[in-house]
């Protein structure tokens, strides 16, 4: 169950990359909003991957859900209500406003990660590896 990926981390990395600098980098009103929430649920979804060999769909819905529930808090202004609405930090990775947009960005990234599983593009090995 529990393994290293140097697959999955590669991934992982390359994604949390580009998250970084669409956050520093990136002003504008679909790239950082939408696209970015489109990979990140494909960016934890690879960072379970590298570390657990868990089915595909079972961890794309937990991946999902967890994103739903993030929404979800901030629709209840849940950062405010911990005391943390000070914090830069705390507002960035759970975030201030509920959107739909974003619900269906979190969806269609997961429809993508169970395309892209399916597919196994060419050149891609991500047989379970060791090491």
């Amino acid at each position: 169950m529990y393994r290293f990926h140097k697959g999955y981390f590669g991934l992982t990395a390359g994604l949390f990359l580009t998250e970084v600098l669409i956050a520093m980098y990136v002003h504008d009103d679909f790239i950082r909003p939408y696209f970015g929430d489109f990979l990140v649920v494909i960016l934890m979804y690879c960072f379970i991957r590298t570390f657990a060999n868990l089915d595909v769909k079972l961890t794309v819905i937990a991946v999902l859900m967890f994103s739903y529930l993030i929404e979800v808090l901030q629709y209840l202004n849940f950062v405010e209500i911990i005391g943390l609405g000070n914090s830069e930090l705390a507002r960035t990775l759970i975030g201030t406003s509920f959107a739909w947009m974003d619900i269906a960005a979190y969806t269609t990234g997961s429809l993508a990660i169970l395309w892209l599983e399916k597919m196994k593009p060419v050149g891609w090995n991500f047989k379970d590896q060791r090491g």
